[in-house]
């Protein structure tokens, strides 16, 4: 689905497949910190790159970064670049790309069911859907 205010949804394996391709492409996790330690984050090791991390609601509070965008800006981001943002699930990270689109960065994708996906039958996440689901490289500390 391709929305005007980003470049549109991708799945998790199409984004992998974008930053090992791209040397230009960038994935940013938008998840909390504790969600980075306790949960686990994307290993782009085999792409000789890292996943940036900047929170699009800062913990504990879960309030809106406000310095979210000059943040990506800050890290060297720029027009032209392609961004990949992934959360949980895909809502945090569609609209940290539509922010960042409207700040003049990217094309920015949303990878879609972000790095866990839904819940299964049994209310767990990270079985059905998502980064971890489809068997892309991730680690945890």
């Amino acid at each position: 689905m391709v929305n005007a205010s980003y470049a549109g949804d991708v799945s998790p394996a199409e984004a992998w497949s974008a930053l090992q391709s791209d040397a230009t492409a960038v994935l940013i996790d938008v998840r909390s910190q504790p969600e980075w330690a306790f949960v686990g984050v994307p290993d782009l090791s085999a792409a000789e790159k890292q996943p940036m991390l900047v929170q699009w609601q800062v913990f504990p509070t879960m309030q809106p970064n406000p310095q979210f965008t000059q943040q990506l800006e800050s890290a060297g981001l720029s027009s032209g670049q392609p961004l990949y943002f992934i959360c949980r699930s895909g809502a945090r990270s569609q609209a940290a790309a539509v922010a960042a689109t409207a700040a003049g960065l990217g094309p920015c994708f949303n990878v879609s069911d972000g790095f866990e996906g839904g819940h299964d039958g049994e209310r767990h996440r990270g079985k059905q859907a998502g980064w971890k689901a489809e068997g892309l490289p991730w680690k945890q500390d």
